[in-house]
């Protein structure tokens, strides 16, 4: 799910750039109050996708943080299942790493 919502929020906020970026360079053959106009939005577009980016920043910390809790309190609970956990990992890793 996490992921799900990280990839969406890219993708709004790509096109967000996008966007302005277009604005951007559509006001460079523009003069005038049109122009002004076009990269106000420009810069508006810009700003959204920051405010996003930034959401998505703060989201990803706090689920880090909340998983974190989690796994601390069952290392906790049950160390020497974390414990064998662990070494079942490393071995595997070095297991297969080995063979390369």
């Amino acid at each position: 799910m996490l992921e799900e919502n990280v990839s969406a929020i890219n993708r709004d906020v790509k096109t967000l750039v996008n966007d302005a970026q277009a604005l951007l360079q559509a006001a460079t053959t523009l003069t005038g109050e049109k122009a002004a106009e076009m990269q106000n939005r420009g810069m508006r577009l810009l700003d959204t996708a920051l405010l996003k980016a930034q959401e998505a920043q703060a989201n990803a910390l706090a689920s880090g943080k909340r998983m974190a809790v989690s796994t601390d309190g069952y290392v906790r609970e049950n160390p020497w299942r974390a414990v064998g956990t662990a070494a079942g990992v490393g071995l595997l890793l070095g297991v297969i790493l080995g063979r390369r």
